[in-house]
């Protein structure tokens, strides 16, 4: 009966899962129709606005050849009119002349022709005929004018619609995931010089293989990429993977998007237990700072905030870690007296993991590392077997000192703004580095028995924890280096 209820319930499993999978796909495809619907549409008004710019480019060729025509015509018109008239009055002046000597020839007097003669021989030497020029000064021919389209009637018969970029596809194989980076690199089928650039989207999800339709996260758009490839940098992973596809453009159609690929972005990500702070700790999410009016102010806003408290909004429980645990109160405080300490709200219990700690260096103490979970109420971080830490002390002497199991060593070494801290658990390493330059600033070598949580102090001061890191490739480069060395520090360990 109990095997037929497991094979039952894990039928039933399943068959729920493929009914997600499939309502996931007609969600797709009920897009993918309201999608065709309006890219129709749009194309159409483009198609229109093409045509009708080129329409309006043909009218404006065509009015300028026209008023380049009527100006030539125009020109030549007056010219030859000119020169129409000049001919006229020659011409008549000419004739004027021709009778006058024709009648000079037929006179009978001899007296007056001598005079006469010499009168008309002077008149001609002077008269317009013999200035002019007989021949046009402008021709008649407007075969410069005219006009073949052949070749452009063949070009526009030749318009199609243009030819859509091919798709990308993304090599997996040659991405990359490291030091809180990420470079996607792809390739197009066969190399084409009329792209222009390449349409980037990524987006975060706790998810692998292909995006849901339904995502927690949006999209976002990386435009104007050059080359087949891309870094993204400064990235904080809070999820556990990232979702890319890409796309390439010419100069006025995009292609297809690649098929979407799904990179793990592994990192440690937690957040500062409130329920765990002792009551002079004021904690915001990330931030700690030191408050000195104490419990009252504490538990007044506790209470505002009980019912939004990052341990019980949905959100929250829906992303539970199985490695984040609520902490175990005891009393008013988790801790108290002079242990102003808070703790992470995950666990360690494997890997290797990394996070940095910003702190005010003017702090009068200030402490990080990490601590068994059972660390007493009234324990101080490093002064007992269940914690590890490196521990600033401002009040008489500004100094900093690895601390274990109330031993301290004293640190030669100029004091950061900003601690790296790296657990490999398996190998019982704990690291500090300045998380600036990286540089190693001590190293704790040890069997944790137990899994462990990140821990932080700090008196008259404040702090704040950047999670969501890789392990810097420099901090990996170094513990292999390191690993085959004996420890400095084994007194403390």
């Amino acid at each position: 009966m109990e095997d037929q209820k497991e094979s039952l319930h894990k039928i039933t499993t399943t068959l729920a899962l493929k009914n997600e999978e499939i309502q996931n796909f007609i969600c797709c495809l009920k897009q993918s129709l309201q999608n065709l619907e309006a890219n129709s549409t749009r194309v159409q008004e483009d198609l229109d606005s093409e045509f009708s710019s080129l329409h309006s480019v043909l009218d404006e060729l065509k009015e300028g050849m026209l008023t380049r025509m009527k100006q030539e015509r125009a020109s030549r018109t007056y010219e030859l009119q000119n020169q129409l008239s000049a001919c006229t009055k020659a011409l008549e002046s000419s004739e004027e002349l021709l009778e006058l000597a024709n009648q000079t020839l037929c006179s009978s007097e001899a007296d007056g022709f001598t005079q006469a003669a010499k009168d008309i021989k002077d008149s001609v030497t002077m008269a317009p005929a013999f200035r002019l020029s007989l021949k046009a000064k402008v021709s008649d021919n407007m075969s410069h004018l005219m006009v073949d389209f052949t070749q452009e009637r063949g070009m526009l018969k030749s318009i199609n619609f243009l030819p859509v970029p091919a798709t990308p596809d993304i090599l997996v194989s040659e991405c990359q995931v490291c030091d809180n980076t990420i470079t996607v690199i792809w390739a197009l089928p066969e190399p084409d010089p009329k792209i222009d650039h390449f349409i980037l989207e990524h987006r975060r999800t706790n998810h692998d293989g292909p995006p849901r339709l339904r995502e927690d996260y949006p999209w976002m758009v990386v435009e104007g990429i050059r080359q087949t490839e891309h870094t993204l940098t400064g990235l904080r992973f809070d999820t556990r993977y990232m979702t890319f596809r890409v796309k390439a453009c010419n100069k006025a159609v995009a292609g297809e998007f690649s098929e979407p690929i799904t990179l793990e972005t592994n990192a440690f990500v937690f957040k500062l237990d409130s329920g765990s702070s002792h009551q002079n700790l004021r904690v915001e999410d990330l931030s700690v700072e030191w408050d000195s009016s104490g419990g009252k102010v504490q538990d007044m806003r506790k209470e505002k905030n009980r019912t939004n408290s990052p341990m019980h909004s949905p959100a929250r429980t829906a992303m539970m870690s199985p490695k984040r645990t609520p902490s175990a109160r005891v009393g008013r405080d988790r801790f108290t007296a002079e242990s102003y300490t808070v703790l992470g709200d995950t666990m360690i219990d494997c890997g290797q993991q990394y996070w940095e700690v910003r702190f005010d260096k003017e702090s009068k103490a200030f402490g990080a590392g990490v601590a068994l979970r059972s660390l007493g109420r009234f324990d101080q971080l490093g002064k007992t077997s269940a914690s590890w830490c490196i521990h600033l002390n401002n009040w008489l002497q500004q100094s900093l000192t690895a601390k274990h199991n109330n031993k301290a060593r004293t640190l030669d070494c100029p004091i950061p703004d900003r601690i790296g801290i790296y657990c490999n658990y398996e190998e019982g390493t704990l690291s500090f580095y300045n998380a600036r330059t990286k540089l190693l600033l001590h190293t704790f070598r040890t069997k944790f028995q137990q899994p462990v949580i990140p821990a932080f102090m700090v008196w008259n001061g404040s702090f704040s924890v950047q999670t969501g890191m890789q392990v810097p490739t420099i901090v990996l480069s170094g513990q292999k280096r390191n690993s085959g060395t004996s420890s400095s520090n084994a007194s403390l360990t």
